[in-house]
């Protein structure tokens, strides 16, 4: 799903640049609602995973093939704003980096892979807990649901985005149906990935599941022959509940996925390189700018064993996504505490 250069014209180019930024402008402030100090390195920690599961192509139909965008994942693990600037790091390491999304058509990736997934991902999530009975089970299912949609209406944002700016003159109901198509099959794969990796967390600390939060029904307790609710019972201690456990194994399964699985993943073109290919979209397609880096194509320039070199490159890309990450959400969060400090708040006169 990542658009290269040359696919959108220069004029919807920028406009997508202004709504990508305006969204990035509007998560930054939203994030701080949702992050705290254990959910801060979490964060980073998603970002991470999401470029190291990107890495992972899987076969969907003969000659093609998809990989996860994340979008409905980050949403539900830390909150749709953060979900947003998670998948937006992931993006811009890729592109300046790996050249992999044009840098011209960065605002265009921004809005179909970051805001497109994980909008739509996390409103269909919201939506179905709040059908279904609130048990953990009702999490992932809906979890499940709610990424198999996402990429499907990320394949159809890309193709009103190319309906307006497309450099090509293709028709665009042949478009619409070949990428939403494919990517519905894809979203399959998107789907399984999410409901694991949102199941396996909520198995060992569902407190730091953003969008399982306020979903587990009160304890109730029988008293002369009446149901209430019982006490609260006391939070553990800090030190107790710390995350840095989940933080270490979500570290090491991303370094493990970039630097060795993926060297097992699958070559066919994805889904928007096969339609592309197919429908002649990518006839205007123009070089990268960061096509002579040092890790252009998930690789280590000088290194010729093939496995050695995209392996380290997905190391490299892992460690970079994780400090880029938890940077900026620390710094989200530092600026948050700044502001509700009791320093900042006006004296009443």
């Amino acid at each position: 799903m990542h658009v290269p250069d040359g696919f959108i014209n220069a004029p919807v180019s920028l406009a997508t640049g202004v709504v990508a930024a305006g969204a990035v402008a509007v998560s930054l402030r939203g994030a701080r609602r949702e992050l705290d100090e254990r959910t801060a390195p979490l964060a980073g920690l998603v970002a991470a995973f999401i470029f190291a599961v990107q890495m992972l192509n899987f076969p969907v139909a003969a000659g093609t093939s998809g990989h996860l965008l994340g979008g409905a994942l980050a949403a539900i693990l830390v909150g749709p704003y953060t979900g947003v600037l998670c998948v937006s790091v992931v993006l811009l390491m890729q592109g300046i980096l790996f050249a992999d999304g044009g840098l011209t058509a960065l605002g265009v990736n921004i809005t179909i892979m970051a805001v497109v997934t994980t909008v739509v991902g996390y409103a269909v999530f919201r939506g179905l807990v709040k059908l279904l009975p609130k048990k953990r089970r009702s999490i992932t299912v809906s979890a499940f649901i709610a990424a198999v949609l996402s990429v499907p209406a990320s394949a159809a944002a890309f193709t009103l985005v190319y309906a307006i700016g497309g450099t090509t003159d293709v028709p665009i109901g042949q478009v619409l149906t070949a990428m939403v198509g494919v990517h519905v099959l894809i979203g399959i794969g998107e789907a399984t990935i999410t409901a694991l990796t949102v199941g396996a967390v909520i198995a060992v600390r569902p407190d730091l599941v953003y969008g399982a939060r306020g979903l587990t029904a009160p304890l109730k307790l029988r008293v002369n022959g009446e149901l209430v609710d019982a006490p609260a019972a006391e939070p553990a201690p800090v030190a107790a509940r710390s995350p840095r456990k989940v933080w270490l194994a979500g570290l090491a399964s991303s370094l493990v996925l970039a630097g060795f699985v993926s060297f097992y993943a699958s070559a066919s073109p994805d889904g928007l390189e096969k339609v592309a290919a197919d429908k002649g979209i990518d006839a205007k397609t123009e070089d990268h700018a960061a096509a002579d880096s040092p890790l252009a194509d998930y690789g280590i320039e000088g290194i010729t064993d093939s496995r050695v070199s995209g392996g380290l490159a997905g190391v490299i890309g892992v460690g970079v996504t994780v400090v880029a990450g938890t940077g900026v959400f620390w710094a989200v969060r530092k600026r948050r505490t700044s502001e509700t400090s009791p320093s900042s708040v006006p004296e009443n006169v």
